[in-house]
């Protein structure tokens, strides 16, 4: 007897563009990138926009891609509305899909000696700077210097988002940082914020779930080692710790829209409105 799948609806929103197998020499697999064009993308022909580039990309847009079906990060929705109401500045979002299996290495610094694997975060950043950005820029309208490119993720994507974002400041200046797997490797990426000789130009959104379990142990001494080094909190460092949230998409989905806010701020004023709401 053959059993019939439920089909997921598509949930796209706006104008979206896919780049399927994307190919790097730095890397074993090839991976499609999925990309959100703000509201007035095809009616200007000379406006250049910055850009935010997201780990996961199956999760962020769609919910029949996402990695639980019809769970996804709603990206597209709320920057739509976000950018229609004035709210942020207009930007591209590129999302990098995951390879699977190979999400662990790609997304980790280091081995990590418990788990037996990890460690290949480094390629995975050249491929992204060397490889995708420069075809992103020549074939998007985008503003590509450092002060309008913006990395983030979740989990083990914001942990390498972080890494990366730490090591390659001079190509990006904002950085989403989402429920950040920070106990990876005996919490090895606290020690490379500690270790920083220098406090490199990065505005940074830091989040974790309550309800994340241990992961949670780890946020407030990364954050505590964000200030040491001289990060200014609700300046250029947001920390948010979302009551009784848990480690999913959905949890994440709630959060996409202070993110924007703070990374992607259309005016000072409009930022003063909403950081009251998540102090």
């Amino acid at each position: 007897m053959t059993r019939t799948l439920p089909q997921i609806t598509h949930t796209l929103t706006g104008d979206i563009r896919f780049h399927q197998g994307f190919h790097s020499r730095f890397l074993e697999h090839d991976r499609d990138v999925i990309v959100y064009l703000p509201p007035g993308h095809r009616k200007t022909r000379t406006k250049r926009y910055p850009v935010l580039y997201l780990q996961d990309g199956q999760n962020l847009f769609d919910g029949a891609t996402s990695f639980v079906p019809g769970r996804d990060w709603q990206v597209d929705e709320t920057a739509e509305r976000l950018i229609k109401a004035g709210e942020i500045e207009p930007l591209i979002i590129v999302g990098i899909y995951n390879t699977g299996l190979d999400r662990v290495d790609e997304y980790t610094p280091t081995p990590d000696d418990r788990l037996k694997k990890g460690g290949h975060a480094d390629l995975y950043g050249r491929m992204l700077i060397e490889e995708l950005k420069p075809f992103i820029d020549s074939s998007y309208r985008t503003l590509a210097d450092r002060r309008n490119t913006g990395l983030g993720g979740s989990s083990l994507g914001g942990l390498v988002s972080l890494y990366l974002g730490l090591k390659h400041s001079y190509v990006f200046s904002k950085l989403a940082i989402m429920s950040p797997s920070a106990w990876w490797d005996h919490r090895m990426i606290i020690h490379e914020v500690e270790s920083l000789a220098v406090k490199p130009e990065l505005r940074i959104w830091l989040d974790i779930g309550t309800a994340e379990g241990e992961a949670v142990n780890a946020l407030p001494p990364l954050r505590d080692a964000f200030l040491d080094k001289g990060w200014t909190l609700d300046e250029d460092l947001k920390y948010f710790e979302a009551p009784n949230a848990v480690h999913n998409e959905d949890a994440w989905a709630e959060r996409v829209d202070p993110v924007l806010r703070f990374l992607f701020p259309k005016t000072k004023s409009t930022k003063r409105r909403w950081l009251g709401r998540f102090r």
